[in-house]
């Protein structure tokens, strides 16, 4: 089936979302949110959350530092762009700090990707990379999910 067609309104955008979830995708492996100060936004989630930021880490690829929280089986992932002129900071300039991508956990990211694009639906990279946390990685494009960022991620074997 292809999805390329369809015009996403709220109610189709959160159908695709839970045939994701609950059809495809193992669960939501973690909500993305841009920060422009990630110090301050570790203070802030740490108040919120009532946890500690359990790992921070430099995704060198992306440019961006990252902050991981993790309250039940639920992640919260800030990203600070490293640089003014990096995706993040771009990001945050057009469209404020808030909600940046939902990541979706996947057992087989090559093959995910593959069916994604079988689908009709447009990916960042042709290739999964090494992002945070010890994940390969690929982003869906926003404008082909309804104008929400998607992460597809998959724990890198060891």
């Amino acid at each position: 089936m292809n999805f390329s067609f369809l015009y996403f309104d709220r109610i189709n955008l959160y159908r695709l979302i839970l045939y994701l979830i609950f059809e495809i995708m193992n669960k939501i492996e973690h909500i993305g949110i841009a920060v422009s100060d990630l110090k301050k936004g570790i203070t802030l989630y740490e108040s919120l959350l009532q946890t500690s930021c359990y790992k921070i880490e430099t995704v060198e690829s992306e440019q961006v530092d990252t902050a991981f929280f993790q309250t039940g089986e639920s992640k919260i992932e800030l990203v600070a762009s490293k640089n003014a002129d990096g995706v993040i900071a771009k990001y945050i300039e057009k469209r404020g700090e808030g909600i940046h991508h939902i990541a979706f956990d996947v057992d087989d990211i090559y093959a995910e990707m593959e069916r994604l694009k079988n689908l009709g639906f447009t990916l960042l990279q042709e290739t999964p990379k090494r992002g945070a946390d010890n994940k390969l990685i690929c982003f869906v494009h926003p404008k082909s999910t309804g104008g929400v960022l998607i992460e597809l991620c998959m724990n890198i074997p060891e």
